[in-house]
């Protein structure tokens, strides 16, 4: 849902619902003023580029008083040496204005592209620290159009316009100053051509800037899509959705496009705009100056071609002040949309002055009447009024039905949420008081489709620890039964395995992911279904070196197949976000219960 304010400044405001909805628009810069600090960093390159900057400035308006020698006391002196003379003068100034024009080409561009890397890197550091509710609030293409587009557009605008501005500016206050010098009365004449000039382009640039802004965010909603779509490419080739998922995406282009036609449609006129307006500028001044030069004769030729050169520069720089201006405020709205992310605040962070966890690590865990419920679900609690203590080195299983809150137990022992209600503690700590970096490092986890990523499989198993050596990282591999198919592979460990490492089985993926746990060498081991992807033989293999694995450590382990939590010291029940039962294998199923009955369903009568 969108609203439209106006506040007391008659500045119009879009209030959103979310991060994926509109940014603030406004007429004024000030998203802008979040490109100071970046620049700032880069202080040399900066006044480098403004000094050949002003250098150039200065050759400009040079040139016109070479070419005013030269026809003055060059061409009208009627001597060679003369003219020899002017020409080198001239030659010289355009000597000096070529080399100051690339050194603020070079200087204004590293400059952009310096600025860039690092709001892009900035911008990707802070999206890692943002919790996993945001997520559930932005697409993930969403975050890398602003990542993407977004930057390009402030790329160029630090790296090219705001040079071609500011250097525009300074032509045009040169001018004038040298205009009113040359010529103070024909001055006023070629300022209020400016201004006639001038006016029209700023109306016209809102117009362009509100497109714009426009135009991202149909872009970004495409962009969002297409990730969607192709990040689960194999379900919608599954389920034959490969016209319809191409004509929403076709859909969601045309639309970007219809608006990206009305803002090129605002800037051609723009650009017709100042063709017109200029050209009779520079066409009404000439007619004037020509009268001054040859019917008042208050000018000389000379001055007269200075002045005609001038109010051409001044003319012209004013119209690219107007183009620039547009711009800025396209770079402007890409700017509100990256200080969005950047002024993201995540809900779960490091309080100011942590608590430290105890030394060294027990792996004592402890659920202390939690209540829990995602956000966006406020009313469907996944956990209520939630107890469980788990003693260092405990094997413990949570069963129960799909949505009784067992994944929610593991999310929340991980600090990706904070339950609304209840405490819960890692060796004696509200992990509330404590950094959650420190209380993930205790912790390695297996989740049910626990991806992998892009490079080869050693480089997979680094992730888990990168201070592993190589030798650790074959135990591993070795441990989860991973080291066979891994081996066979063309380059063996260094072979690439493809985004996502989808160039693995899921069983071979999920061993692999195993083996990355294992070496990440945590107190406490979490286990989400890790096996429910392997074959039985597989299986079997993994499940030993689980065992193996789970010695020493406290194993919370969540699965539907109870064939894997047979061997558990404990097994929780799990039902509505609520323990209902806790025993071993032989004691629940005695008692008939919930766990009795899904032992029914899955070994049969005999089971009971």
């Amino acid at each position: 849902m969108t609203t439209l304010v106006k506040n007391e400044n008659d500045t119009t405001t879009t209030l959103t619902e979310g991060p994926e909805a509109s940014p603030v628009k406004r007429r004024d810069l000030r998203p802008l003023a979040r490109l100071g600090p970046f620049i700032g960093g880069h202080m040399a390159d900066a006044i480098l580029a403004g000094m050949f900057l002003i250098v150039s400035a200065t050759a400009t308006m040079g040139l016109t008083f070479a070419v005013r020698h030269m026809a003055d006391r060059g061409l009208a002196s009627e001597s060679g040496h003369a003219i020899n003379q002017a020409f080198l003068i001239l030659a010289a100034v355009a000597a000096v204005l070529a080399m100051s024009t690339g050194g603020r080409f070079y200087f204004i561009t590293k400059l952009g592209e310096r600025v860039v890397a690092d709001m892009r890197a900035t911008l990707y550091g802070h999206v890692m620290t943002l919790d996993q509710a945001y997520f559930l609030k932005i697409r993930t293409g969403e975050v890398l159009s602003r990542m993407t587009t977004d930057l390009a557009i402030v790329e160029s605008m630090v790296g090219s316009t705001i040079s071609v501005a500011l250097r525009n500016a300074l032509t045009v206050i040169a001018s004038l100053a040298v205009l009113i010098v040359v010529n103070p009365g024909l001055t006023g004449f070629v300022v209020l051509v400016g201004f006639l000039i001038l006016a029209p382009l700023f109306i016209v640039g809102r117009q362009v800037r509100r497109l714009s802004v426009k135009a991202q965010e149909r872009f970004a909603d495409a962009v969002g899509y297409a990730g969607e779509t192709l990040d689960a490419l194999d379900t919608v080739q599954a389920f034959g959705r490969e016209a319809s998922a191409t004509a929403r995406f076709k859909a969601a282009v045309e639309t970007a496009f219809r608006v990206s036609l009305a803002r090129i449609g605002a800037r051609a006129g723009m650009t017709i705009l100042v063709m017109a307006l200029v050209t009779g500028g520079i066409g009404l001044v000439l007619w004037r100056a020509s009268l001054a030069a040859f019917v008042d004769h208050t000018m000389t030729p000379g001055a007269l071609l200075q002045f005609v050169l001038l109010s051409v520069l001044a003319a012209g720089s004013t119209g690219s002040l107007g183009e620039a201006w547009g711009d800025v405020q396209k770079t402007s709205g890409a700017m509100a949309r990256i200080s969005e992310l950047l002024d993201a605040t995540p809900a779960i962070a490091a309080p100011a002055h942590p608590n430290a966890l105890p030394q060294p690590a027990q792996g004592a865990v402890a659920f202390e009447n939690v209540t829990f419920a995602y956000p966006g679900r406020p009313d469907l609690p996944a956990l209520s009024h939630f107890d469980l203590t788990v003693r260092p080195g405990e094997r413990v299983a949570l069963v129960g039905p799909s949505g009784s809150g067992k994944s929610t137990v593991l999310r929340l022992l991980l600090r990706f949420y904070d339950p609304q209600d209840g405490v819960i503690r890692l060796d004696g700590v509200n992990i509330r008081e404590a950094d959650p970096g420190d209380v993930r490092a205790r912790m390695a986890l297996v989740a049910q489709d626990a991806p992998l990523f892009s490079g080869s499989a050693l480089e997979n198993l680094k992730f888990g620890r990168e201070s592993a050596d190589r030798a650790a990282l074959l135990a591993a591999a070795r441990a989860a039964e991973a080291e066979g198919f891994i081996a066979a592979l063309p380059e063996g460990f260094d072979t690439p395995l493809g985004e996502r490492a989808k160039t693995l089985s899921g069983g071979q993926r999920q061993r692999l992911a195993i083996a990355r746990a294992l070496v990440r060498d945590a107190p406490i081991l979490l286990l989400d279904e890790a096996t429910s992807a392997l074959d039985a033989e597989s299986e079997r293999l993994v499940q030993r070196a689980l065992h193996d694995a789970m010695v020493g450590r406290t194993t919370l382990v969540i699965a539907h197949r109870l064939a894997t939590v047979l061997h558990a010291d404990r097994i929780v029940v799990m039902e509505e976000g609520r323990v209902v039962e806790t025993g071993t294998h032989a004691e629940l199923t005695a008692r008939g219960g919930l766990y009795a009955k899904l032992a029914r369903l899955q070994f049969g009568e005999a089971a009971a």
